[in-house]
């Protein structure tokens, strides 16, 4: 299990990464996200998780495998899904 510190540490590394990779994909991320209408859904941020990994840098690559990342995206998905997706129209009164 990862310390407070651990966790810390390990959202600053990947913080900056997977926001410039959401921000160079971000229309095709989020058509994986949409694709079959269950936005959210696990497989589905895993699978964002698994095409995002690659894009990492090498360097960062070697220090976080790739199960600790999807680990990583798996816990912090609402971050991801609110960059990703619009926010849903209030209803009108």
């Amino acid at each position: 299990m990862e310390s407070g510190h651990e966790s810390r540490s390990l959202v600053e590394k990947l913080s900056a990464p997977v926001d410039k990779i959401v921000d160079k994909h971000k229309d095709k991320l989020s058509a994986m996200l949409s694709g079959d209408g269950a936005l959210g859904k696990d497989e589905n941020v895993r699978r964002v998780a698994s095409f995002c990994y690659p894009l990492l840098p090498g360097l960062l690559r070697l220090v976080v495998k790739e199960p600790a990342f999807i680990h990583f995206v798996m816990r912090h998905h609402e971050k991801l899904l609110a960059r990703l997706v619009p926010p849903a129209p209030l209803p009108q009164a």
